[in-house]
């Protein structure tokens, strides 16, 4: 449902027949470009955000520096995450996301919902012919993922999931360790967080004109409402949605595609997968160990970095960024939100595309699931199963609810 009026789309408008013909020979200075050296109104980007709590609208406001975007509508089911849009007249605001992917003259969407809506929403906005920045984690499942993939690729569409500190804070660490310096890369160390828990939560009344409880739940399993479950709260202490199962992978997840990414890109293996995790029995294994094929190995220990032939890599002053072979933002690209649009406008992937997203948040998923069936996994990352293994498989997906089938 739409949370104001909705205005006639630009491109509907110019659509229409004659129209544009019969344009007035004064021409305005929004329609040429701003002398500040903002792009008219035709050449920008528009977007539209989906997801507008913390996250989300850190990530639109940093869109909205980028002169070449336009932010024209914002949807959440929260109401009062759409408040402070609600005169803004030159931004509409909904409470249904397939209102605003229905709209022609979006260009691009940013996801900031809770980790269980990332799939839905960004394979029908593709399916509707939007870019997407999603924030991360990419998914709540391995499955989710590969179908994100897919549906990238089939439908031609631009695809980065955000995580500035893949080079923000470890970039320079990835540098050092394949500089040549230390010797060849044995082990990348991260530290992501734990898994969530089942929520058992009591439902409590919904407090008139706060949220769509059955659209926050979306593809989840229907509950009976609680603050807790939606809540926005950061961490796993019981507040916040990512403590939960049904809606997140926990700090895993979260932390994740932040730790592991960095440590993934260094390593050179962000676009595969393990083949073997390792339970962190205590004897063995002190830490949840992910092996991959070239006998690199991923640790989830306590410290974030890499261990090389000659040591622990350390950067330094003067040290190169980055070395040959180190792929990084392009086109002087400074953050993930600014290389995004220079992709959208010259088609081509970002550094953080959907499939280097998808693998990163399968390793996360993968150490879940280890954690909760204690045990070894084999694991084939070409066709993305457990290799002899009908119970960890079950875990690769989940059922989803009523209507939101992917």
């Amino acid at each position: 449902m739409m949370a104001t009026k909705k205005k006639i789309s630009r491109r509907t408008f110019l659509k229409s027949s004659g129209i544009a013909l019969a344009l007035p020979t004064i021409i305005t200075t929004k329609a040429l470009g701003a002398r500040d050296g903002t792009p008219p109104a035709s050449q920008r980007i528009t977007l539209g955000g989906i997801g507008m709590g913390g996250r989300g609208s850190g990530n639109i406001r940093q869109l909205m520096t980028d002169k070449r975007v336009q932010f024209i509508a914002a949807c959440d089911v929260k109401h009062n995450a759409l408040r402070g849009w609600k005169n803004n007249k030159n931004v509409d605001t909904y409470f249904d996301y397939r209102e605003l992917i229905a709209r022609d003259d979006i260009d691009m969407i940013m996801c900031g919902t809770p980790d269980h809506w990332h799939a839905q929403v960004t394979i029908d906005a593709m399916k509707a012919g939007k870019d997407v920045f999603c924030e991360k984690p990419l998914t709540l499942t391995i499955g989710e993922g590969r179908k994100m993939v897919e549906v990238a690729r089939t439908y031609g569409r631009i695809f980065s999931s955000g995580s500035q500190r893949v080079i923000g804070d470890y970039g320079r660490h990835a540098s050092a360790a394949r500089s040549g310096r230390y010797g060849k890369i044995l082990e990348g160390h991260a530290n992501p967080g734990g898994p969530p828990r089942r929520c058992y939560l009591p439902g409590v009344p919904i407090p008139p004109n706060t949220i769509e409880w059955d659209l926050w739940l979306g593809p989840a399993p229907w509950v009976p409402y609680h603050p807790y479950r939606c809540g926005s709260a950061y961490g796993l202490g019981g507040k916040g949605f990512r403590t939960w199962h049904d809606y997140s992978g926990g700090m895993m997840t979260d932390w994740g595609g932040h730790k592991f990414g960095g440590a993934m890109h260094g390593m050179g293996v962000d676009h595969t997968g393990p083949t073997e995790i390792k339970y962190p029995d205590g004897k063995e294994y002190k830490y949840l160990t992910y092996i991959f094929k070239n006998g690199m190995k991923l640790i989830k220990s306590n410290k974030q970095g890499y261990m090389c032939e000659k040591g622990w890599a350390e950067p330094w002053n003067g040290m190169p960024l980055p070395p040959p072979g180190l792929r990084w933002y392009e086109d002087g690209a400074r953050s993930p939100h600014e290389d995004v649009v220079n992709c959208i406008i010259e088609r081509r992937r970002p550094f953080r595309d959907v499939e280097y997203a998808h693998r990163v948040a399968s390793v996360c998923h993968l150490g879940n699931i280890c954690f909760k069936l204690k045990r070894d996994l084999k694991w084939d990352p070409d066709k993305e199963e457990f290799i002899n293994d009908e119970e960890a498989n079950r875990l690769v997906d989940r059922p989803r609810r009523g209507p939101w089938q992917i």
